[in-house]
């Protein structure tokens, strides 16, 4: 499964962002799509997760702000109230069986 992100951006502390993981390839199979993060100089972190049949989990620290949502070979996180410290490479990853498969990434910055 190949995954592209985009709708990365620079936004105010406060505004809002839609990120979208485009799935190509084998997509039939993919059981879970999450978003992930990594903040300059830290380690990447879980930020949402959705699973076949539209469960979803979130970290606690974008609980009530950020929703993660699935069409088909597609997945979206939709970020409000943001925050500096949601500034990030935001990554998508396809689960299928025991293959995870991520994307390069998308940067999200959020100026004070």
């Amino acid at each position: 499964v190949q995954l592209v992100e985009s709708g990365g951006g620079l936004v105010q502390a406060g505004g809002s962002l839609r990120l979208s993981c485009a799935a190509s390839g084998i997509t039939f199979s993919i059981n879970s799509m999450g978003w992930y993060r990594q903040a300059p100089g830290k380690q990447r972190e879980p930020v949402a997760l959705i699973i076949s049949g539209g469960s979803t989990s979130y970290a606690d620290s974008v609980k009530g702000r950020f929703t993660i949502s699935r069409d088909n070979a597609n997945a979206y996180l939709q970020m409000n109230n943001l925050k500096p410290e949601d500034t990030a490479v935001y990554s998508c990853n396809a689960v299928s069986g025991f293959v995870t498969d991520w994307g390069k990434g998308a940067l999200v910055t959020v100026a004070s």
